[in-house]
């Protein structure tokens, strides 16, 4: 792999994410122009099984903003691609065509699977030396990803059916939460946590890292930062009992009394709290006590990734 000027485009179930970057085969990625919006794409797929007109439009307009940013870059190749929300939608070709009418963008759906594998290249790529055997988990808007990769082995991946936006939606009706709808919420993801877990047998001394803009976002409020900082929050070690302390916090108000909490992005309010849930739940389970934070994600592994197949 030779030096690459690339540009990709995440289109979340929550949030869409724009990365462009120089990518060197012998030193680290260097970012040129990053941007994220949390557009709420994935809006009543749970319960319809389709993309709403109105959610389409939000979302499709970003692409064309970014599409002219990416060609002021003069880049080498760039890719989009779609997780949960489009893969679940009924009418995903529409989507997918429309945005490659307007903006010539081809747009890969990827599977449960090849999110997670993607994932963990964008993972592996920032992780502290010495850190080999990891269990990784991407909480996104409507999925969560399991990555297991250990020294020798391929790696394992997992993905249910339980993200921010779904759990929200499905569950979480009353603003702030009820006692028995937390339950519920940690009913259904123990029940599905623990099935995916069921084969993937980890080593001790396996690692366990965060990714994604729930963890990050909690490894901001941990830290009360005013402004987002990737310094602070890549490879921050987030406390079990600091998840579960944030939790409680966020379901005790209400959507209008968490805006302005320290370190809590704009807009990501009202899933917030069903974060909060599956990441202590999960841990719970897992009898982790504490979370490795990683900055570099999908968006990193979709511009790897890009980077391997030129």
């Amino acid at each position: 792999m030779s030096d690459q000027r690339l540009a990709g485009i995440d289109i979340g179930t929550l949030t869409c994410r724009l990365l462009i970057a120089d990518l060197s085969p012998t030193g680290p990625m260097k970012e040129l122009c990053s941007e994220r919006r949390i557009l709420r794409l994935g809006e009543g797929v749970d319960q319809s099984k389709r993309l709403k007109p109105e959610a389409m439009d939000r979302v499709a307009q970003r692409p064309q903003v970014w599409r002219r940013l990416i060609d002021s870059y003069d880049v080498q190749a760039r890719t989009a691609v779609a997780t949960s929300a489009v893969r679940d939608a009924e009418n995903r070709q529409q989507f997918v065509d429309r945005i490659k009418s307007e903006t010539g963008l081809d747009v890969e759906i990827l599977t449960g699977e090849e999110e997670a594998k993607r994932t963990m290249l964008g993972i592996r790529s920032g992780l502290p030396q010495g850190i080999t055997d990891l269990l990784a988990l991407d909480i996104g808007g409507g999925s969560t990803e399991f990555i297991l990769a250990q020294q020798g082995q391929p790696p394992v991946v997992r993905s249910i059916d339980i993200g921010v936006v779904r759990l929200s939606e499905r569950l979480l009706h009353h603003d702030p939460p009820t006692r028995e709808e937390t339950e519920q919420a940690r009913v259904w993801i123990r029940r599905e946590t623990i099935e995916a877990l069921a084969a993937m047998p980890r080593s001790a001394g396996c690692t366990f890292v965060g990714t994604a803009g729930t963890i990050t976002s909690l490894a901001a409020m941990a830290q009360q930062l005013p402004a987002y900082e990737p310094t602070r929050i890549h490879n921050y070690r987030l406390a079990l009992e600091t998840i579960a302390d944030l939790e409680q916090q966020l379901l005790s108000r209400s959507k209008a009394a968490r805006i302005g909490m320290p370190g809590l992005e704009k807009n990501r309010e009202d899933v917030i709290a069903s974060g909060a849930i599956i990441l202590r739940t999960v841990m719970d389970i897992l009898e982790e006590r504490e979370c490795l934070v990683s900055d570099l994600g999908l968006r990193e592994g979709v511009l790897i990734h890009l980077a391997m197949s030129q």
